[in-house]
């Protein structure tokens, strides 16, 4: 999956915004939506959010999890265990980038947040590094990818890949050599 496809869904994640106009409902495929009245919430795909935010037709008010101290909470955790922790949301990065470029302003703090998020990210891609290594370390066949996301796993895909090629290789090439050896 590319990351362009795993942001496609997120778009479909639920955010709540403050509309400014009025409208009734919206017959939409994953579902309806509305009726939309002048500031009443309301929780509305995110490519929906985005769309009417870019028209100046509403606020989008951020999820709880994207809070200062619900991030900084969240990045202790992370880096206190030495497994995944659950994420915010499946979608945690790719929602926080596209309500940061369309809608900073909403977003209290939005620099510590967008700091927070990566900081999130980075602890987890570090800690993926270091389950891959033990995992060629240990000459694992599988891996167990709990609390990861798409985007996550998308990331590390290739080099896991060619980790586990050349790992292949190498336990052919290890095979041969030693039933060569036995032959003699």
């Amino acid at each position: 999956m590319e990351p362009v496809e795993v942001e496609f869904l997120a778009e479909k994640e639920l955010v709540r915004i403050l509309p400014n106009f009025r409208l009734e409902r919206l017959y939409l495929i994953s579902g309806d939506v509305g009726p939309l009245q002048p500031s009443i919430p309301i929780d509305v795909p995110l490519w929906l959010a985005v769309h009417l935010k870019q028209r100046q037709k509403c606020r989008l008010q951020p999820p709880a999890w994207m809070q200062v101290d619900e991030l900084e909470r969240m990045k202790r955790a992370e880096k206190e265990a030495d497994t995944f922790q659950p994420p915010p949301s499946p979608f945690y990065r790719e929602i926080t980038q596209a309500i940061l470029n369309c809608a900073a302003e909403d977003v209290p703090d939005a620099d510590a947040v967008q700091a927070l998020i990566q900081d999130i990210w980075d602890l987890r891609a570090a800690k993926l590094r270091r389950s891959i290594a033990t995992m060629v370390r240990q000459q694992a066949t599988r891996a167990a990818l709990n609390n990861m996301t798409l985007m996550e796993i998308n990331a590390c895909r290739p080099f896991l890949k060619e980790a586990l090629d050349q790992l292949h290789s190498l336990r052919v090439q290890y095979q041969q050599l030693s039933a060569e050896r036995g032959m003699d």
